[in-house]
């Protein structure tokens, strides 16, 4: 590894001798001068990877060197050094992007210190987190082999998580590759507990919140306990994506709770999201509400009435709140929603639903730009951060705060990147969705799904008589035997949503009030 170059600028600089001896000791490299105009010029004609810079100094000052330098070298991490605590100073500098702030007198220890953490922060984080992990590895492991309830699922999912985010920095592809597997063992034990027990959620008490009680149970006490509620529900968006939002969300507001509510099956928009408005179950959508409900094989839009739904749930709930409605499916009409939201300021309840997530993840599957861009998880991750911060959503959101709103962040289900298939074959009428299947005469292999033969015992309507549901495992897709290889080949690592895994059915539900 080569030597660190580093130039040090104080009008004192022998009196610094020390320190400077203290650091060449430790295999630095050190050049010094006493005075701006100098450290600008050696900048110029030189390469250092960092800097350390005195404020206060006759000449050119600190700050106006700091301009100097970083107009000129604007990667180049530089260390303020002053004797003066004064705010106006400090402001100044960090407002350059400064790397570090130190009031003299220093020692060499704090000097030392603040190198590590400018310039050997990557090697050193890294080191610690796949320490880190490796412990929680096996942790994770033992938690894996005896989970026996939907709220240590919630936890492990969101261990993981947390591991996969932090991993995706480093450098070492062995930890994340360890993750993955770790995640595909939790998958399929999470598959096998969905499959035992997902019936009995829908008529027990002890159960978690699922799509169609997200309303009752956790949304509507919000909204009766604050003068004015903005709930956003972002389609399609997982709980690691919410993570990635939730930085930038943090800025103007400040989580006071967050709930991980599970999606109910189907994991798809056209069940859960309208469970979510109606506060109903499929089924009886389909039985109360007739013209509002469109089987999978029914021509048209599958969630038009979402505004209609939730007007209904309101009165059902005996709740006289004054609500808007908001959906947006493109960039015009977020501008517009932007310009104009002001107006929601006499609300109660304001509901946005903003299509984006789920635009991009049919993207992917259909534009090979989109499948280069978002080639993997971290990648699909830092695409959707990257609309956010600079989509209207987030002015929205500004605005917000501004009207001093409550804020709740949710989705309808989550998606998982579907990597491998599984064959099925059923009549012209089956269901198109990749994830699952509804029809008649359907045949699979037992082991890769979770099969409903009667859709009444888990509250889903029947196309007909004969009709049942079956919801894909782990990261499995369904294929026909009809131009398998074509198939397969087209929408492998994809992103799609309607079975069992994590990543579709422990979704975030997050509570902010303004900062």
């Amino acid at each position: 590894m080569s030597k660190i170059n580093i130039l040090w600028v104080d009008d004192e600089i022998d009196i610094l001798k020390p320190h400077i001896l203290f650091l060449e000791k430790k295999g630095y490299t050190v050049e010094t001068c006493n005075n701006g105009a100098d450290a600008i010029e050696m900048c110029e004609q030189n390469t250092y990877d960092i800097v350390f810079l005195d404020e206060n100094m006759p000449g050119l000052s600190g700050l106006e060197t700091l301009t100097e330098i970083k107009g000129k070298k604007p990667n180049v991490p530089v260390v303020m050094i002053t004797k003066s605590e004064e705010e106006y100073i400090m402001e100044e500098a960090i407002g350059n992007k400064i790397a570090d702030y130190l009031i003299k007198p220093v020692n060499p220890h704090q000097i030392l210190l603040s190198l590590k953490k400018n310039l050997d922060i990557s090697r050193l984080v890294s080191e610690k987190t796949t320490s880190n992990y490796q412990q929680e590895f096996r942790k994770i492991a033992m938690d894996l082999a005896m989970v026996n309830s939907y709220k240590e699922w919630v936890d492990i999912y969101k261990k993981l998580v947390y591991w996969e985010l932090e991993l995706e920095n480093i450098s070492d592809t062995g930890m994340i590759e360890i993750l993955e597997s770790q995640k595909q063992e939790a998958n399929s034990l999470f598959f096998k507990f969905i499959k035992k027990n997902y019936k009995d959620w829908l008529f027990d008490d002890d159960v978690p919140v699922l799509s169609n009680t997200l309303f009752k149970k956790i949304i509507l006490p919000e909204v009766q306990n604050s003068n004015g509620t903005l709930v956003v529900v972002i389609d399609n968006l997982r709980y690691d994506q919410f993570k990635i939002l939730e930085l930038t969300i943090n800025r103007y507001y400040k989580k006071q709770e967050e709930v991980s509510y599970f999606s109910i099956l189907p994991t798809a928009t056209q069940y859960a999201r309208n469970a979510i408005f109606s506060g109903l179950m499929p089924l009886e959508m389909a039985q109360k509400y007739p013209n509002y409900w469109k089987d999978d094989i029914d021509d048209g839009g599958k969630n038009l009435y979402e505004e209609e739904f939730l007007t209904e749930q309101l009165k059902r709930l005996k709740q006289h709140i004054k609500t808007d409605f908001y959906k947006i499916t493109n960039l015009k009409n977020g501008k517009q929603l932007a310009d104009n939201f002001n107006s929601v300021k006499e609300n109660d309840l304001t509901v946005i639903v903003y299509n984006f997530v789920d635009m991009l993840s049919h993207a992917k599957t259909e534009m090979e730009v989109i499948k280069e861009l978002a080639s993997d998880d971290k990648a699909y991750r830092s695409l959707t951060n990257s609309w956010f911060k600079n989509s209207p959503l987030l002015e929205i959101i500004q605005k917000a705060q501004g009207l001093g709103l409550k804020l709740i962040i949710t989705t309808d289900h989550g998606t998982i990147n579907s990597k491998t298939p599984a064959k099925v074959i059923g009549d012209k009428n089956i269901s198109s969705n990749l994830r699952y299947k509804t029809g008649k005469s359907l045949t699979y292999d037992e082991k890769e799904v979770y099969a409903v033969k009667n859709p009444k015992e888990i509250l889903l309507p029947s196309i007909n008589v004969s009709s049942s549901y079956i919801f894909a495992k782990e990261d499995f897709f369904f294929a026909y035997p009809n131009n398998y290889n074509h198939f397969v080949k087209y929408y492998k690592n994809t992103y799609q949503h309607g079975g069992i895994s994590l990543e579709e059915m422990i979704i975030p539900c997050a509570i902010f009030v303004p900062k």
